[in-house]
């Protein structure tokens, strides 16, 4: 038997608000969130093996662990007979750094759901979707559709029917960012913005005038990242630049290619060690 490709999008959060705490002492937060043509590839097949087998290939595999997003749904898929007994070999691509707030684990357990329903392997009713999401990451519903804008708002998902195409420059240090500690600091709340938008009204106008209140914490607890912002702002006065997620990953959005092209082999002569993507959304 052959093994099927699954694309695994790269998610970037194209702002971030955080409204406050939680009784569970997560934080609820509002993104705005959008996906990029940069993917990670998962390969599947059918197995005859007794257990799941699953690889990890590509230059950002090295330090995955052995219990991961997709361990964690294959094993409650299996705990609730979902599968059927039935086991996989899944090889997965490594594309995606981690670390670096593009969502990549995250979105492959929510590219292997929507294969695992596209296929009819498994049917689930939007609640149980909602479930097993969020017993693997809080933020791995978002990658159910990546094709739109998402919202997220107090676990609410609204999908904004709108493709941007903006080129994105994606740079992240040889270094991550505490999540856990980021928003360990977070101390100052925004009140909601989105839960009113219009797809018309999302441009890329719109989006620059937007933040990430994880920015201000980051900047804090690594210097480096403010300086590698600044730096990436004094490229190109018509784009604007965001951190993406609790970081590390720093993007910028730019409207031609051609511009981006150009910030990309500045950023590349000052920051030679670190890893730089263009890309696009989708």
């Amino acid at each position: 038997m052959k093994f099927e490709k699954i694309k695994s999008h790269a998610k970037i959060n194209l702002s971030l608000n955080v409204l406050g705490k939680k009784k569970s002492k997560l934080h609820n937060l509002e993104t705005l969130v959008g996906f990029l043509d940069l993917h990670d590839d998962i390969y599947i097949k059918k197995t005859n093996k007794k257990n799941h087998i699953i690889k990890f290939t590509g230059n950002f595999s090295n330090k995955i662990p052995k219990k991961n997003t997709i361990s964690n749904l294959l094993k409650i898929l299996d705990e609730s007979k979902k599968l059927k007994n039935q086991k996989y070999l899944i090889s997965i691509k490594k594309n995606i750094p981690q670390e670096a707030g593009l969502g990549g684990g995250s979105m492959n357990a929510a590219s292997l759901i929507n294969y695992l329903i596209k296929k009819n392997i498994i049917s689930l009713t939007m609640k149980e979707k909602q479930n097993l999401c969020s017993k693997i990451g809080s933020d791995v519903i978002l990658g159910i559709d990546q094709k739109n804008l998402v919202l997220a708002y107090k676990n609410k998902i609204k999908k904004i029917k709108k493709n941007l195409k903006i080129f994105t420059l994606l740079i992240k240090p040889n270094f991550g960012c505490s999540t856990k500690n980021i928003y360990a600091q977070v101390r100052n709340y925004s009140k909601p913005q989105f839960f009113k938008i219009k797809s018309k009204n999302i441009n890329f106008n719109t989006l620059s005038k937007m933040k990430n209140d994880l920015e201000v914490i980051s900047f804090k607890l690594y210097p480096r990242l403010r300086k590698l912002r600044q730096f990436f702002l004094n490229i190109d006065k018509n784009s604007y630049v965001r951190m993406t997620g609790s970081g590390s990953t720093i993007v910028g959005y730019f409207m031609s290619k051609k511009a981006a092209l150009n910030a990309k082999k500045l950023l590349k002569k000052k920051y030679k060690n670190y890893w730089c993507n263009l890309s696009k959304t989708i």
